[in-house]
């Protein structure tokens, strides 16, 4: 893992085509902007998580939502 330390306008450059900018920070909370291609996704670790997780058979009615 690769550890950086980076004020609010400084960027961070991942291959060709994606780019971290650190737009504000306070206290703990740090607010991050991400440029990258439509083909390519990004996801909250929180929800790479839960989505990597095994699907439970549903219970009674299934709950449609519109995305």
């Amino acid at each position: 893992m690769l550890v950086l330390s980076r004020k609010p306008g400084q960027k961070l450059q991942i291959g060709d085509n994606v780019t971290i900018t650190v737009l504000e920070v306070h206290g703990r909370v740090i607010r991050l902007g991400i440029e990258a291609p439509n083909d390519v996704r990004v996801l909250r670790g929180e929800l790479q998580d839960w989505k990597d997780q095994p699907k439970a058979a549903p219970k009674g009615r299934a709950l449609a939502l519109a995305g």
